[in-house]
């Protein structure tokens, strides 16, 4: 397990942190392999997960270098599609933590989650079309069943970003809390529903969610038309400008 993806258990829940705050907890192919591990291994024991970042940040997204160098390879990168795949397949209850930004996957792998918990300082956004790409964890099915086409619009393509009251609103937060009381609450949140009689929540759920086929393909979709994208004279455009800032 990477070091900058901890799992603990504690009791029935189990938590999973992104802990890469020097880099905002930008997300690395190990980082992505590590996540889907924790996901997968989860015994029944564990009645829930919770998926927490940083006091500051929550996701900024992939790491840039190391996603393009997975991406000259002609593909969205077998760990990201992994990660992807093990929270489609998740057959616990799943609550986030989220405080700071949550940036692309920052923000998409939220839509697979059944409790979100957000700091009033909470900032959510997704600008894969301003890099020339398309939305991906199955976001473009889930965002405008979620939250209308409208609203879906404006995050996933206009790269429109959403506060912590906008993204509440539009049904992607359940509860905003002071940045010092979301670990607390998203733990509460998380006993709350592990206390509850296991094979009712999980039955539950799996009629709400219904079969992950649907969202499988969509992932793979997406994944593809990403794939195609990368090599488009538009996203290598914009990755160059990006890289130029950051240097």
């Amino acid at each position: 397990m990477s070091d900058l993806v901890t799992v603990s258990d504690e009791g029935p829940v189990r938590t999973i942190r992104m802990n890469r705050p020097d880099k905002k907890n930008a997300l690395t192919m190990a980082m992505y392999d590590a996540m889907a591990t924790g996901i997968e291994t989860a015994s029944e024991n564990q009645r829930c997960l919770l998926i927490g970042g940083a006091p500051t940040a929550f996701c900024a997204g992939n790491d840039i270098g190391d996603f393009l160098k997975t991406a000259m390879g002609g593909g969205l990168g077998e760990p990201i599609l992994r990660f992807l795949h093990a929270l489609a397949h998740c057959a616990k209850p799943v609550v986030a933590a989220v405080q700071g930004n949550a940036v692309g996957v920052g923000t998409t792998m939220l839509m697979h989650c059944d409790h979100i918990i957000a700091s009033t300082e909470a900032r959510f956004s997704t600008p894969f079309v301003s890099l020339g790409l398309v939305p991906e964890a199955a976001s473009s099915l889930i965002a405008p069943r979620l939250m209308g086409q409208a609203r879906a619009f404006s995050l996933l393509v206009m790269g429109k970003p959403l506060n912590a009251a906008e993204a509440k609103e539009a049904g992607l937060v359940n509860i905003i809390a002071p940045p010092e009381q979301v670990e607390a609450e998203a733990m509460k949140a998380a006993m709350a529903i592990a206390a509850l009689p296991p094979q009712a929540v999980l039955a539950s759920r799996r009629l709400m969610r219904g079969a992950p086929d649907e969202i499988d393909a969509r992932i793979d979709a997406e994944a593809e038309e990403f794939k195609a994208r990368l090599k488009s004279p538009e996203a290598q455009a914009a990755f160059m400008a990006f890289m130029s800032r950051k240097r």
